[in-house]
């Protein structure tokens, strides 16, 4: 009988846990990966935009739930996956995509400011895989969504929030080791560029400074970063692990 090798994407009978998914790329992933058929939980701050999210995936025909979190919180990352387990027994894939920027010069930069960035970037995403990986069955995923700005200096003033994804990257290796082989969980990082979103939309010169210093010379579309997403967490990727998958149009390779 023949394979489609397309089957390997689908997520159908898994359970999805989603950080940030109350706006920007967070909304794309929840309506990308409900469209392969995994029942998705949505967690994020902002518990209006959350519900909106769920009725739009909802009236899609998805199966969702949503679930207001904090991740710099330990406790809400506990909850969250509490929540979780009572509804659907388990978590197969964890999207750690929860992040916050903060554009100020560095010797402008409040203690407050700067911890805040951390707090959400990098200790959410471990406080959230610690809370996960003891639900999460053999064959299971975790990508953290990281960003080419912890490989290359950013062009704007963002040292909490390049030092916070720099972070995720040597999370993402760490954690690999430790739970690929033992726990039979994958954990790797999805590197986005600069695509148009929440977090960008006020960033002045962007599209020219693409233009410039990019190979394809603009802003990724929501649609290019899923298609990155969905094989990180799927059985596509079943031989990946512990690498980071830098989707920028060419930005960080000139």
């Amino acid at each position: 009988m023949a394979v489609n090798p397309l089957d390997a994407f689908r997520l159908e009978g898994k359970v999805v846990v989603v950080t940030g998914a109350s706006s920007g790329l967070g909304v794309g992933f929840a309506r990308a990966l409900s469209a392969v058929g995994a029942t998705v939980v949505l967690a994020a701050r902002r518990t209006d935009k959350l519900s909106d999210v769920e009725d739009q995936l909802r009236e899609a025909g998805g199966v969702t739930l949503s679930h207001r979190t904090d991740v710099s919180s330990p406790d809400d990352c506990k909850a969250l996956v509490s929540r979780t387990v009572d509804e659907f027994g388990r978590i197969d894939v964890l999207v750690n995509n929860a992040g916050i920027a903060d554009v100020v010069p560095a010797s402008k930069e409040t203690e407050e400011g700067f911890r805040k960035v951390i707090d959400v970037n990098l200790n959410g995403s471990f406080w959230m895989a610690q809370a996960a990986v003891g639900v999460m069955p053999e064959g299971s995923s975790i990508v953290n969504v990281a960003s080419v700005l912890g490989l290359v200096a950013p062009r704007l003033p963002q040292a909490a929030y390049a030092a916070s994804k720099a972070g995720v990257l040597g999370l993402t290796r760490d954690l690999a080791q430790q739970w690929s082989l033992r726990r039979g969980v994958r954990v790797n990082a999805l590197l986005p560029g600069f695509f148009r979103s929440e977090m960008t939309e006020n960033a002045v010169g962007l599209e020219k400074m693409l233009a410039d210093h990019s190979m394809l010379g603009r802003s990724g579309t929501q649609a290019e970063i899923d298609s990155a997403l969905l094989f990180l967490a799927s059985p596509a990727s079943s031989y990946v692990t512990g690498s980071a998958l830098v989707v920028d149009g060419g930005l960080t390779a000139l």
